[in-house]
């Protein structure tokens, strides 16, 4: 092998090697700041990009993404010097690279004192009572002041949540006492409830039934007499029907004699204690003998 490739093999492998390492590609939701020979030169988007050798390196990569941060409990005061312990979370997001590179050091650190000046700031102007009750308010409020202050920091807060409230444990204690006490409450209100609707649900029951039994009696007692209303009509037209026959049939005054002494004998078979005798009793012999007649003439025709 010549001399010369042997010298210029190694050469062209450094130099590619170079290339390279001048390649940047930044991915999406990303930000790389680049120095000039230690000077801010650009904030590179996501994309490709080529460096300058040894004079151009990237001193930061920053991420874009909205980031979370939950910070240790802090103590703080209330007014009514109280001392508890607060667990905040905070959402934010780098909005410009270069100020976030350049602002402020250790920006972690920066949001978590600040977070913790702020909370004991505002707890301090409320007492434990509505601090306990005030948890929305204290995030808004947090969350502006620290978003006006991380603005020079190129840092966006979203939002600001009191994650957790820890009270001191004499108040946990009392504070237990009587969420069970109020859990007490209430069971007792919902058995006593609980008892009312039953009681209001039998006494329905009992006077729906009732007003059914009325009901059927009313009804049985509808239904019998017009039973005996139609067997009357029944009887009443079998009479009409029978004197309407016996019209039909012209009887003679034998038969009606006839039928004058059925009529006399049932009402000498009831229970009434007086007989009413008619006027004409006097022709009941001739009655008798005619119908004795009657009674031979048909037995003749036999």
């Amino acid at each position: 092998m010549p001399t010369v490739l042997i010298v210029l093999i190694p050469i062209l492998v450094i130099l590619l090697l170079l290339l390279v390492s001048c390649i940047s590609i930044v991915p999406q939701a990303n930000a790389y700041v680049v120095e000039w020979l230690g000077v801010y030169h650009a904030t590179w988007g996501a994309g490709f990009h080529f460096k300058a050798p040894f004079l151009m390196r990237v001193v930061k990569k920053v991420s874009l993404k909205e980031q979370v941060v939950d910070f240790k409990p802090q103590p703080v005061i209330t007014r009514d010097n109280v001392t508890m312990q607060i667990d905040s979370v905070v959402f934010f997001q780098v909005t410009d690279a270069k100020m976030f590179t350049y602002g402020v050091e250790r920006p972690m650190s920066a949001i978590e004192n600040l977070t913790a000046t702020t909370l004991r700031n505002i707890i301090g102007d409320m007492e434990l009572d509505h601090t306990l009750t005030s948890r929305d308010v204290i995030n808004t409020k947090i969350t502006a002041i620290l978003d006006q202050a991380t603005d020079k920091w190129g840092i966006k807060v979203n939002r600001v949540e009191v994650k957790n409230i820890i009270p001191p444990a004499e108040i946990q204690d009392a504070m237990e006492k009587q969420m069970k006490a109020e859990r007490l409450k209430r069971e007792a209100i919902l058995i006593a409830e609980g008892e009312k609707t039953a009681a209001i649900t039998k006494a329905e029951g009992e006077k729906e039934s009732a007003i059914l039994r009325a009901d059927a009696v009313r009804e049985q007692r509808i239904r019998e007499a017009q039973g005996e209303a139609q067997a009357i009509l029944e009887v009443q037209k079998a009479l009409a029907d029978s004197l309407r026959m016996l019209n039909e049939a012209a009887p003679n005054d034998k038969v009606l004699a006839l039928k004058g002494l059925e009529a006399l004998a049932k009402v000498a078979d009831g229970r009434a204690t007086k007989l009413i005798i008619p006027s004409d009793m006097q022709n009941l012999a001739g009655l008798v003998t005619s119908i004795k007649e009657m009674a031979t003439t048909d037995t003749a025709a036999k």
